[in-house]
């Protein structure tokens, strides 16, 4: 174990032998981190916080801080849970849970650029990108392989579909299902996520269909429930099925093309 002599571990604390703590970082009581995380300077781990393995947390950023909640109060604290190998670059924000039972959850393998923020409560997939200052208000459920560009805000109790693209100072206020663009103060769809898409191996059959059930259930003129019901019987596949659900199941409602 490397532990700078300016870093503060306190007791209770438990850190893999192969952990790396940088100069003037603080580690509270209760934080767990696994095999091979490193932690440079000037950084603050709260003790509501663990993190797998091979996770990279940079200069200046808090994890597990309290929620930027009116409300809060210590005792309603719940944890944030970290997977594996995910950068934290500089002066990035994540908050601990508050009021689901879960708390804050991240996966595996993400990027987070500077001063990107996580809310209290959200929840993170796998291989996402936050470009610098995107954020997520609380309880957000973003899934996997999506990007989220710079000075984007995510209204809390959005849900964000998988392998989305969210343009840069984008305001979002409802859901966004998978596989395409939304942008714009208040989020439109502008289309699919082509280049997304291809980079995560669909070919061009599969975003073909995929554009076809958006055509169907989104711009058609139809009543969602009936549109949905139409591609599931018409455009049948997990693509569409990964659709449906995801409108079926959106309470704030689904964003629309522009």
């Amino acid at each position: 174990m490397s532990i700078h002599p300016t870093a503060i571990i306190e007791p209770g604390a438990e850190l893999h032998p192969s952990v790396a703590v940088g100069p003037y970082s603080i580690i509270e009581s209760g934080a767990v981190l696994g095999e091979g995380c490193v932690v440079e300077s000037c950084t603050r781990i709260y003790g509501h916080t663990r993190l797998g393995c091979n996770n990279r947390v940079c200069h200046g950023v808090t994890l597990g801080a309290e929620p930027q909640d009116l409300g809060y109060t210590p005792e309603q604290a719940k944890p944030l849970t970290i997977g594996d190998d995910n950068q934290f670059r500089e002066g990035v924000n994540i908050s601990h849970g508050v009021k689901s039972a879960t708390g804050t959850r991240i996966g595996s393998r993400n990027f987070f650029m500077a001063y990107s923020h996580v809310g209290h409560d959200c929840s993170v997939g796998d291989d996402n990108v936050f470009a610098n200052t995107a954020t997520l208000a609380g309880h957000v459920e973003l899934a996997h392989h999506v990007f989220v560009s710079g000075q984007v805000a995510v209204h809390q109790f959005c849900r964000i579909g998988a392998y989305v693209m969210l343009g840069g100072v984008s305001g979002v206020p409802k859901d966004v299902p998978p596989y395409v663009i939304a942008s714009g103060q208040r989020a439109r769809i502008i289309g699919l996520n082509l280049v997304g898409l291809r980079r995560n191996g669909f070919d061009q059959a599969r975003r073909a269909h995929i554009k076809a059930v958006y055509k169907l259930v989104l711009r058609s003129g139809l009543r969602l429930a009936e549109a949905l019901t139409r591609a599931e019987r018409e455009l049948p596949g997990p693509d569409t099925d990964a659709i449906v659900a995801f409108c079926r199941a959106s309470e704030r409602g689904i964003t629309g093309f522009a």
